[in-house]
């Protein structure tokens, strides 16, 4: 690869997970204070991201894999969506706010397939060259914390309470009109399947579901759906939690979760190969559990440490659990029905697993309402609880098989 072409492609990464991490992070404080938003609100809010899941396969499906290059419709989704931030950062009412969300996050997440299109189309070698890229795009995320928190102060005390967080939404938007324009200078992709015919169960991946008969893909679909939930649980009070607690910086902690991400991708490869694939689910999933009673139990004063060591968790949470699922997938479908289970996993997590989440994050956090603020150790212990039984269930009917970690 070009040293040219992979600057590009890194710029486009880091880009690309720049505005999904400028605003998505503090979306629940920004709802919760600058629009009045209840848990049930904040949710509905949240859960377009599911939407946005369940919609994105029949654009790549219908349209980029069939009639137009990838990085034209990443250019012109992102310029959408840039017109849609702006709206959004303009809005004092929930009921205006949310129909600006929901086509956002429709344009926004097949653009998450897109630019993994546009960049396995220019490597040789994906499994050496694709992290490389990739991990731009978590420091893009880590640096839109760190200037909502430590450059701009827009989620300090004072900047919650003069409305600042609405700056996130019009920063994000420049971020999305910039890569807009930029994506339209990137390497062609081509249609992958132009001329093909398509069925809504090509586009589904409808085609895996054959996998369900294998008694341990079957257990590890439902698990990770249900892990789903705890997960939703997460992206949606974190940031309400931490500003609630009068933490200041917030964002900027937050994003140490996406470091944890990096060095326990590093590290998943040496533990998939020395422990398997059951141990390795087994600790993702175990890190949710501790990581909600730190939650629970932590505060930001003394006890402080327990909650940055519950954000720290995320790399664990996310990498044993998610990324260790899509290579269990990958090595279980077979040439033929790979992008199919993987699209199938994808569809059943990020749609319907965290669209099921998010109303009963919604749900919790509202019956745990107390005066102008939280009862925090009710809400986090529900997910504790919830990823427990998970674990059990797992433990117990997932039965032990050897899985090849190819790198």
């Amino acid at each position: 690869m070009k040293a040219s072409t992979r600057l590009q492609l890194s710029i486009m990464m880091f880009l690309e997970f720049f505005i999904w991490g400028g605003w998505f992070v503090t979306l629940g404080t920004f709802l919760g204070n600058n629009l009045n938003a209840e848990g049930g609100e904040i949710a509905q809010a949240f859960s377009t991201q599911s939407w946005g899941a369940i919609i994105a396969p029949f654009i790549i499906g219908l349209i980029a894999d069939r009639y137009f290059n990838a990085e034209k419709i990443l250019g012109i989704l992102h310029l959408i969506g840039a017109g849609l931030m702006y709206l959004m950062s303009q809005t004092t009412e929930f009921g205006v706010f949310y129909p600006y969300v929901l086509g956002y996050m429709i344009a926004y997440m097949p653009t998450l397939a897109l630019v993994n299109s546009v960049s396995f189309n220019q490597m040789k070698d994906p499994s050496k060259d694709f992290p490389l890229i990739r991990v731009w795009g978590t420091l893009g995320w880590i640096v839109a914390g760190l200037l909502i928190s430590l450059a701009f102060k827009w989620d300090s005390e004072v900047g919650i309470k003069d409305g600042l967080l609405a700056n996130t939404f019009l920063m994000v938007a420049i971020a999305s009109a910039v890569l807009g324009v930029f994506s339209f200078t990137l390497p062609k992709t081509p249609p992958s399947e132009k001329g093909e015919k398509v069925s809504v169960s090509d586009i589904l991946g409808l085609d895996a579901l054959k996998l369900l008969k294998d008694r341990n893909f079957l257990v590890f679909f439902l698990s990770s759906v249900l892990i789903c939930i705890p997960l939703a649980f997460y992206y949606a009070n974190l940031s309400p939690f931490l500003t609630e607690s009068s933490l200041e910086n917030s964002t900027a902690w937050a994003s140490m979760g996406q470091v944890s991400e990096i060095v326990f991708m590093l590290l998943l490869p040496f533990f998939f190969k020395k422990f398997g694939f059951k141990k390795t689910i087994l600790v993702g999933m175990l890190a949710w559990t501790l990581r909600y009673i730190l939650f629970a139990y932590g505060n930001t004063g003394d006890l402080f440490f327990m909650v940055a060591t519950g954000i720290a968790l995320h790399g664990i949470c996310y990498d044993f659990f998610f990324v260790s699922g899509q290579i269990y997938t990958d090595s279980k479908a077979g040439e033929k029905v790979k992008s199919a289970a993987q699209g199938l996993i994808t569809l059943a997590t990020y749609g319907v697993g965290m669209l099921v989440g998010f109303y009963v994050a919604g749900k919790i956090t509202d019956a745990n309402i107390l005066g102008e603020g939280h009862n925090w150790n009710a809400i986090w212990v529900f997910p504790a609880i919830f990823a427990a039984v998970v674990f059990v269930i797992f433990a117990i009917a997932f039965k032990n098989e050897k899985i090849e970690y190819t790198e």
